[in-house]
């Protein structure tokens, strides 16, 4: 099943997401978690977090590059280098945006995996900014946010008018 993809304005953006408790990994959850990895493919993403499908849990899905999936749960992100790397992203969320950010090259990834099973990794490059990007979704955090005060200004009109018509969606859908 193909999930709709929330936008930039909806209230569960913003919001931070809640652990998923061991008792929730059952196979209901790890058919959502394969619908949100048929949601990122069917969408042209390479990452998305449960919270743009509208579900305030500390979940996303993510490839990087090499059609490697992870599911990740209740994730745990830390930086392993003080070098950064700048990276153009873009978000299935803030469709038609792609703006440069400043990451850390490389992080250690903690998660439990669709089995409740604990993983830790080294996330470099491309798989480490996809990791951040989403682990930001579930901090309420948009990329958008996380770009340079020009940058912002640059888009703020197209923010402004997005942030209009989800609203006016929203609103329709009640």
């Amino acid at each position: 099943m193909v999930f709709e993809i929330r936008k930039y304005g909806d209230d569960v953006l913003k919001q931070i997401a809640k652990e998923v408790e061991l008792s929730e990994i059952n196979d209901e959850f790890r058919k959502f978690l394969d619908d949100m990895v048929e949601t990122m493919y069917e969408t042209d993403g390479i990452g998305l977090a449960a919270p743009q499908v509208g579900v305030s849990k500390r979940v996303f899905v993510c490839e990087d590059g090499s059609g490697k999936i992870r599911k990740l749960i209740n994730p745990v992100i830390e930086p392993l280098t003080e070098e950064t790397q700048e990276f153009e992203e873009g978000c299935l969320s803030v469709p038609g945006i792609y703006k440069k950010v400043e990451r850390p090259k490389k992080v250690m990834l903690k998660y439990l995996n669709e089995n409740g099973e604990s993983v830790e990794e080294i996330a470099e490059d491309l798989l480490a900014v996809v990791v951040q990007h989403e682990n930001d979704h579930l901090n309420g955090i948009l990329f958008v946010e996380k770009i340079s005060p020009m940058a912002k200004r640059l888009i703020a009109k197209k923010l402004a008018n997005m942030k209009k018509e989800t609203k006016r969606i929203m609103e329709e859908n009640e």
